[in-house]
Protein backbone atom coordinates (compact mmCIF):
# COMPACT_ATOMS: atom_id res chain seq x y z
CA UNK A 1 0.00 0.00 0.00
CA UNK A 2 1.13 3.80 -1.08
CA UNK A 3 1.82 5.53 1.93
CA UNK A 4 -0.62 8.59 2.45
CA UNK A 5 1.10 12.08 1.09
CA UNK A 6 0.54 15.25 2.84
CA UNK A 7 1.09 18.50 1.70
CA UNK A 8 1.39 21.66 3.89
CA UNK A 9 0.60 25.24 1.78
CA UNK A 10 -1.03 28.37 2.26
CA UNK A 11 -4.88 28.25 2.85
CA UNK A 12 -7.31 29.52 0.60
CA UNK A 13 -9.41 32.71 0.12
CA UNK A 14 -11.18 34.63 -2.95
CA UNK A 15 -12.93 31.12 -4.25
CA UNK A 16 -9.80 29.55 -4.66
CA UNK A 17 -7.82 26.42 -2.15
CA UNK A 18 -4.98 28.86 -1.62
CA UNK A 19 -3.84 31.91 -2.36
CA UNK A 20 -0.08 31.03 -2.96
CA UNK A 21 1.18 30.04 -7.20
CA UNK A 22 3.41 27.83 -6.06
CA UNK A 23 0.35 25.67 -3.64
CA UNK A 24 -1.97 25.97 -6.68
CA UNK A 25 0.16 24.67 -9.05
CA UNK A 26 0.83 21.50 -6.73
CA UNK A 27 -2.77 21.52 -5.35
CA UNK A 28 -4.45 21.53 -9.37
CA UNK A 29 -1.74 19.06 -10.61
CA UNK A 30 -2.61 16.46 -7.93
CA UNK A 31 -6.30 16.70 -8.68
CA UNK A 32 -5.34 16.87 -12.92
CA UNK A 33 -3.16 13.05 -12.31
CA UNK A 34 -5.76 11.68 -9.62
CA UNK A 35 -3.36 11.57 -6.47
CA UNK A 36 -5.01 11.56 -2.91
CA UNK A 37 -3.19 14.26 -1.00
CA UNK A 38 -4.13 15.35 2.25
CA UNK A 39 -3.73 19.18 2.51
CA UNK A 40 -2.83 21.13 5.53
CA UNK A 41 -2.84 24.83 5.81
CA UNK A 42 0.03 25.98 7.71
CA UNK A 43 0.09 29.06 9.82
CA UNK A 44 3.75 29.82 9.85
CA UNK A 45 4.56 28.51 13.34
CA UNK A 46 8.43 28.60 14.36
CA UNK A 47 9.00 25.10 12.83
CA UNK A 48 8.03 25.87 9.51
CA UNK A 49 9.45 29.40 9.78
CA UNK A 50 12.91 29.17 7.79
CA UNK A 51 10.58 26.43 5.67
CA UNK A 52 9.41 26.45 2.16
CA UNK A 53 5.76 25.57 1.30
CA UNK A 54 4.64 23.76 -0.61
CA UNK A 55 6.14 20.77 0.82
CA UNK A 56 4.72 17.40 -0.16
CA UNK A 57 4.90 14.74 3.08
CA UNK A 58 4.92 11.24 1.41
CA UNK A 59 6.90 8.71 4.60
CA UNK A 60 9.78 9.86 5.49
CA UNK A 61 10.43 12.08 2.51
CA UNK A 62 9.89 15.60 2.10
CA UNK A 63 10.06 17.38 -1.19
CA UNK A 64 9.53 20.83 -2.12
CA UNK A 65 9.44 22.90 -4.86
CA UNK A 66 6.70 22.41 -6.99
CA UNK A 67 8.58 20.96 -10.09
CA UNK A 68 10.23 18.79 -7.63
CA UNK A 69 6.89 17.81 -6.20
CA UNK A 70 5.66 17.27 -9.96
CA UNK A 71 8.52 14.80 -11.11
CA UNK A 72 7.86 12.71 -7.16
CA UNK A 73 4.24 12.48 -8.22
CA UNK A 74 4.87 10.90 -11.77
CA UNK A 75 7.26 8.36 -9.69
CA UNK A 76 4.40 7.40 -7.94
CA UNK A 77 2.31 6.94 -11.20
CA UNK A 78 0.57 10.00 -10.91
CA UNK A 79 1.05 11.72 -14.31
CA UNK A 80 -1.21 14.23 -16.31
CA UNK A 81 1.46 14.32 -18.54
CA UNK A 82 1.66 10.83 -20.35
CA UNK A 83 0.05 11.60 -23.53
CA UNK A 84 1.96 14.09 -24.36
CA UNK A 85 4.12 13.93 -27.13
CA UNK A 86 8.00 15.12 -27.72
CA UNK A 87 7.42 18.61 -29.16
CA UNK A 88 4.38 19.14 -26.74
CA UNK A 89 6.48 18.61 -23.70
CA UNK A 90 9.26 20.77 -24.82
CA UNK A 91 6.14 23.52 -25.63
CA UNK A 92 5.54 23.14 -21.84
CA UNK A 93 9.14 23.54 -20.60
CA UNK A 94 8.67 26.89 -22.98
CA UNK A 95 5.75 28.19 -21.47
CA UNK A 96 6.75 27.69 -17.77
CA UNK A 97 10.56 29.45 -18.30
CA UNK A 98 8.04 31.98 -19.92
CA UNK A 99 5.79 32.13 -16.73
CA UNK A 100 8.75 32.35 -14.46
CA UNK A 101 10.09 35.05 -16.83
CA UNK A 102 7.70 37.68 -17.63
CA UNK A 103 4.21 37.01 -15.56
CA UNK A 104 6.04 35.94 -12.22
CA UNK A 105 7.58 39.62 -11.45
CA UNK A 106 4.84 41.45 -12.22
CA UNK A 107 2.64 39.15 -9.69
CA UNK A 108 5.36 39.79 -6.80
CA UNK A 109 4.91 43.41 -7.50
CA UNK A 110 1.03 43.97 -7.64
CA UNK A 111 0.94 41.55 -4.66
CA UNK A 112 3.85 42.68 -2.15
CA UNK A 113 5.52 45.78 -3.35
CA UNK A 114 2.76 47.79 -4.87
CA UNK A 115 1.75 50.00 -1.67
CA UNK A 116 -2.34 50.17 -1.76
CA UNK A 117 -2.22 46.56 -2.29
CA UNK A 118 0.21 45.58 0.22
CA UNK A 119 -1.30 47.46 3.08
CA UNK A 120 -5.04 46.99 1.94
CA UNK A 121 -4.80 43.26 0.96
CA UNK A 122 -2.00 41.30 0.95
CA UNK A 123 -0.55 42.38 4.20
CA UNK A 124 -3.46 42.03 6.75
CA UNK A 125 -4.30 38.48 5.07
CA UNK A 126 -1.27 36.97 5.59
CA UNK A 127 -0.77 38.50 9.15
CA UNK A 128 -4.31 36.89 10.04
CA UNK A 129 -2.83 33.39 9.08
CA UNK A 130 0.17 33.97 11.56
CA UNK A 131 0.59 33.38 15.06
CA UNK A 132 1.42 36.45 17.39
CA UNK A 133 4.38 37.44 17.15
CA UNK A 134 5.40 36.20 13.70
CA UNK A 135 1.77 38.12 12.36
CA UNK A 136 4.18 41.50 12.60
CA UNK A 137 7.26 39.71 10.74
CA UNK A 138 5.76 37.27 8.58
CA UNK A 139 4.30 39.94 5.99
CA UNK A 140 7.21 41.89 5.93
CA UNK A 141 9.80 39.46 5.11
CA UNK A 142 7.38 37.60 2.24
CA UNK A 143 7.77 41.43 0.70
CA UNK A 144 11.32 41.98 1.14
CA UNK A 145 11.96 38.91 -0.60
CA UNK A 146 9.53 39.58 -3.46
CA UNK A 147 11.26 42.90 -3.95
CA UNK A 148 14.66 41.30 -3.86
CA UNK A 149 13.63 38.62 -6.31
CA UNK A 150 12.36 41.68 -8.44
CA UNK A 151 15.38 43.60 -8.63
CA UNK A 152 17.97 40.48 -8.71
CA UNK A 153 15.57 39.32 -11.87
CA UNK A 154 14.87 42.92 -13.66
CA UNK A 155 16.70 45.32 -11.92
CA UNK A 156 19.74 45.55 -14.88
CA UNK A 157 22.07 48.71 -15.00
CA UNK A 158 21.17 51.21 -14.68
CA UNK A 159 17.51 50.64 -13.76
CA UNK A 160 17.90 49.89 -9.97
CA UNK A 161 14.76 51.17 -8.20
CA UNK A 162 12.10 49.41 -8.50
CA UNK A 163 10.11 52.49 -9.70
CA UNK A 164 12.44 52.33 -12.80
CA UNK A 165 11.04 48.94 -13.84
CA UNK A 166 7.58 49.05 -13.34
CA UNK A 167 6.84 49.76 -16.42
CA UNK A 168 8.90 46.82 -17.92
CA UNK A 169 7.30 44.38 -15.32
CA UNK A 170 3.95 45.49 -16.42
CA UNK A 171 4.72 45.42 -20.29
CA UNK A 172 6.39 42.00 -20.30
CA UNK A 173 3.73 40.29 -18.25
CA UNK A 174 1.23 41.74 -20.95
CA UNK A 175 2.60 40.20 -23.30
CA UNK A 176 2.80 36.86 -21.60
CA UNK A 177 -0.84 37.17 -20.64
CA UNK A 178 -1.45 38.12 -24.53
CA UNK A 179 0.77 34.91 -25.58
CA UNK A 180 -1.01 32.36 -23.41
CA UNK A 181 -4.66 33.58 -25.20
CA UNK A 182 -3.30 33.40 -28.08
CA UNK A 183 -2.01 30.14 -27.46
CA UNK A 184 -5.36 28.73 -25.55
CA UNK A 185 -7.61 29.99 -28.43
CA UNK A 186 -11.15 28.59 -27.58
CA UNK A 187 -9.74 25.17 -26.57
CA UNK A 188 -10.62 23.99 -22.98
CA UNK A 189 -7.08 23.18 -22.10
CA UNK A 190 -3.35 23.96 -23.40
CA UNK A 191 -3.28 20.31 -24.81
CA UNK A 192 -6.17 18.38 -26.04
CA UNK A 193 -9.14 17.69 -23.78
CA UNK A 194 -7.01 16.37 -20.80
CA UNK A 195 -5.19 19.43 -18.18
CA UNK A 196 -1.36 18.70 -17.86
CA UNK A 197 1.17 19.97 -15.70
CA UNK A 198 1.15 23.54 -18.30
CA UNK A 199 -2.75 23.53 -17.03
CA UNK A 200 -1.45 23.59 -13.51
CA UNK A 201 1.45 26.01 -14.13
CA UNK A 202 -0.76 28.83 -15.79
CA UNK A 203 -3.51 27.96 -13.30
CA UNK A 204 -1.53 28.87 -10.42
CA UNK A 205 -0.22 32.14 -12.44
CA UNK A 206 -3.44 33.51 -12.91
CA UNK A 207 -5.66 32.64 -10.60
CA UNK A 208 -5.12 34.57 -7.85
CA UNK A 209 -4.44 37.76 -10.27
CA UNK A 210 -7.94 37.12 -11.26
CA UNK A 211 -9.80 36.20 -8.05
CA UNK A 212 -7.83 38.73 -5.17
CA UNK A 213 -9.62 41.83 -4.81
CA UNK A 214 -6.66 44.35 -5.51
CA UNK A 215 -7.52 48.39 -5.23
CA UNK A 216 -5.04 48.68 -7.30
CA UNK A 217 -3.95 46.38 -10.56
CA UNK A 218 -3.54 47.13 -14.34
CA UNK A 219 -2.34 43.46 -14.93
CA UNK A 220 -5.91 42.49 -13.54
CA UNK A 221 -7.59 44.52 -15.73
CA UNK A 222 -5.77 43.83 -18.38
CA UNK A 223 -6.23 39.90 -17.35
CA UNK A 224 -9.85 40.31 -17.31
CA UNK A 225 -10.67 41.39 -21.10
CA UNK A 226 -8.69 37.98 -22.00
CA UNK A 227 -11.93 36.14 -21.54
CA UNK A 228 -10.85 32.89 -22.86
CA UNK A 229 -7.98 32.70 -19.64
CA UNK A 230 -10.99 33.43 -16.74
CA UNK A 231 -12.67 30.79 -18.29
CA UNK A 232 -9.65 28.62 -18.15
CA UNK A 233 -9.92 29.49 -14.33
CA UNK A 234 -13.43 29.09 -13.45
CA UNK A 235 -13.59 25.90 -15.43
CA UNK A 236 -10.86 24.50 -13.50
CA UNK A 237 -12.12 25.57 -10.05
CA UNK A 238 -15.82 24.61 -11.53
CA UNK A 239 -14.48 20.77 -12.15
CA UNK A 240 -11.60 20.14 -9.80
CA UNK A 241 -12.33 22.15 -6.85
CA UNK A 242 -15.93 22.30 -5.94
CA UNK A 243 -17.16 20.05 -3.31
CA UNK A 244 -20.72 20.09 -4.86
CA UNK A 245 -19.52 18.30 -8.42
CA UNK A 246 -16.84 15.62 -8.16
CA UNK A 247 -13.82 15.78 -9.97
CA UNK A 248 -13.67 13.81 -13.16
CA UNK A 249 -11.84 10.41 -12.62
CA UNK A 250 -7.96 11.15 -14.10
CA UNK A 251 -6.97 9.40 -18.01
CA UNK A 252 -6.23 5.83 -17.66
CA UNK A 253 -2.34 5.32 -17.60
CA UNK A 254 -0.41 2.93 -18.85
CA UNK A 255 0.99 0.74 -16.23
CA UNK A 256 4.00 0.20 -18.25
CA UNK A 257 6.59 3.28 -18.76
CA UNK A 258 7.10 5.25 -22.17
CA UNK A 259 11.00 3.24 -23.16
CA UNK A 260 9.23 -0.13 -22.42
CA UNK A 261 5.99 0.96 -24.59
CA UNK A 262 7.99 2.04 -27.37
CA UNK A 263 10.33 -1.20 -27.23
CA UNK A 264 7.18 -3.54 -26.70
CA UNK A 265 5.58 -1.65 -29.97
CA UNK A 266 8.95 -2.26 -31.67
CA UNK A 267 9.40 -5.59 -31.22
CA UNK A 268 5.83 -6.31 -32.11
CA UNK A 269 5.69 -4.67 -35.09
CA UNK A 270 9.44 -6.73 -36.25
CA UNK A 271 7.43 -9.63 -35.26
CA UNK A 272 4.67 -8.97 -37.79
CA UNK A 273 7.05 -7.96 -40.48
CA UNK A 274 8.95 -11.64 -40.16
CA UNK A 275 5.53 -13.15 -40.16
CA UNK A 276 4.41 -11.41 -43.49
CA UNK A 277 7.97 -12.53 -45.02
CA UNK A 278 6.93 -16.02 -44.12
CA UNK A 279 3.47 -16.39 -46.06
CA UNK A 280 5.24 -14.32 -48.75
CA UNK A 281 8.10 -16.82 -48.65
CA UNK A 282 5.34 -19.95 -48.70
CA UNK A 283 3.11 -18.74 -50.88
CA UNK A 284 6.10 -17.82 -53.80
CA UNK A 285 6.55 -20.68 -56.59
CA UNK A 286 10.14 -20.91 -56.65
CA UNK A 287 9.99 -22.25 -52.44
CA UNK A 288 6.96 -24.41 -52.88
CA UNK A 289 7.46 -27.85 -51.06
CA UNK A 290 8.32 -30.72 -53.67
CA UNK A 291 5.11 -32.68 -53.20
CA UNK A 292 6.48 -36.77 -53.79
CA UNK A 293 4.34 -38.61 -56.85
CA UNK A 294 1.87 -41.15 -55.16
CA UNK A 295 2.55 -44.65 -55.51
CA UNK A 296 0.52 -47.00 -57.54
CA UNK A 297 -1.70 -48.83 -55.92
CA UNK A 298 -1.42 -52.90 -56.38
CA UNK A 299 -4.80 -52.89 -57.77
CA UNK A 300 -3.81 -50.44 -60.57
CA UNK A 301 -0.65 -52.83 -61.81
CA UNK A 302 -1.45 -53.51 -65.59
CA UNK A 303 0.50 -56.83 -64.92
CA UNK A 304 -1.24 -57.96 -61.76
CA UNK A 305 -3.21 -61.29 -61.66
CA UNK A 306 -5.33 -61.69 -58.53
CA UNK A 307 -4.81 -64.79 -57.06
Amino acid sequence: MAAAMELRCWGGDWGLPSVHTESLIVLAYAKFSGAKVTVSPIDWTWRTLTGTVPELLCGDVAVQEPTQILNFLRKQRFNADYELSARQGADTMAYIALLEERLRPALLHSFWVDAENYVNLTRPWFASRSPFPLNFFVPGRLASIALSRILLTKGEAPLHRITEVEGKLYSDAKECLNLLSYRLGTATYFFGNSPTSLDAFVFGFLAPLYKAGLPSSPLQSHLQQLHNLTSFCDNILALYFNSEHPCPPPPVQESMDANLQKLTQLVNKESNLIEKMDDNLRSSPQHKPHRAEPKPSLASEKNFTPA
